[in-house]
This record gives C-alpha cells, sequence and structure tokens, in this order.
C-alpha cells in the first residue's frame, strides 16, 4: 500500500520569482509625466534631461514626452525630451 501524498519531496521544485528589473521603454516610444522607464539595483542607467530616481533607483519621467536612450563618457543615459 502506497500514500496518496509524496511526502517531503516537493519543495525542491520550488523557484524564487523575479523582481521584473530592467528597462520598461523602447528608445523613441511616447512617455507621459510619471511614467517608469527604468527600474533598477544601483545606477545601470544615469538620468538626463526630463527625468527623476526614485529612492530605489528607479527612473521615471517629470513631464511628457519621447524616450532617447544613449551614452555620454561610456555612460548609459536616458532621458525625455
Amino acid at each position: 500500500m502506497s500514500a496518496h501524498k509524496q511526502g517531503g519531496k516537493t519543495g525542491q521544485h520550488v523557484r524564487p520569482e523575479g523582481k521584473r528589473l530592467g528597462l520598461k521603454v523602447s528608445n523613441g516610444q511616447k512617455v507621459l509625466s510619471g511614467s517608469i522607464l527604468v527600474r533598477q539595483r544601483g545606477t545601470d542607467f544615469k538620468g538626463g534631461e526630463g527625468v527623476k530616481f526614485g529612492r530605489d533607483h528607479t527612473i521615471f519621467a517629470v513631464r511628457q514626452g519621447v524616450v532617447n536612450i544613449g551614452q555620454k563618457y561610456g555612460r548609459k543615459i536616458i532621458s525625455v525630451s
């Protein structure tokens, strides 16, 4: 006679969920004020014009416009113009 439930082994298939970090918009995309552009840990992306940082380094738009993603001095820059 066997058990109808498997004991003690089911926990090894559980995977941790991701934090959904990264770019949320594309280059050239139109955004509204308050739109989240990047969720990040640390400052992979630096802020340019028209954006601000949240306390968890999230970059969001402070005005309506078009997203520009580029590089300046080897650093990734994201701005809204």
